[in-house]
């Protein structure tokens, strides 16, 4: 059995009025991420994760900012393309350990849903995704309420 890790990470601007998604549920705030998709900071970074470890470069890569196929595009379109990238590689999903970073909202109360999400597009056990939250105790673009980030690391095997 071939076994591989990917480290993920990505930030994204907040704005006032754009609407906030994250693991790919809405979430009620009155600032929202900022990007060409639809911003989801989670699931980006977990894309990421699962790419990198197959040796499969980046979201970037593969879904380019600069497309239009991908304007306004809801991320968990892509965490599906992703899998199914990773997947005609020969690669399952083992599990996927997270943290997202942001001041506000609180976001302990939509783990759950979240993680019900993805484990739905991923198609793996809601208990191979591991979800945690943190503030930088208002430090940084964070704690000002600036940005979010989040960061994924995965775990892929190949029989």
């Amino acid at each position: 059995m071939k076994i591989r890790t990917g480290l993920g990470f990505d930030v994204h601007q907040l704005a006032e009025g754009i609407p906030f998604w994250l693991g790919g549920i809405k979430i009620n705030h009155t600032k929202g991420a900022v990007g060409h998709s639809d911003a989801d900071c989670l699931i980006h970074a977990i894309c990421d994760a699962l790419l990198g470890a197959a040796n499969k470069r980046d979201i970037g890569y593969h879904f380019p900012d600069t497309s239009d196929e991908f304007k306004g595009i809801d991320s968990k379109i892509l965490l599906s393309k992703t899998c199914e990238i990773i997947r005609n590689a020969g690669y399952e999903i083992s599990n996927v350990d997270s943290i997202i970073c942001l001041q506000k909202p609180k976001v302990k109360d939509y783990i759950q849903t979240m993680q019900e999400t993805l484990a739905n597009v991923m198609k793996i056990d809601i208990d191979d995704i591991s979800i945690k939250a943190t503030t930088t105790e208002k430090l940084g673009y964070t704690g000002r309420e600036e940005g979010i980030a989040a960061y994924a690391n995965v775990l892929i095997y190949k029989n």
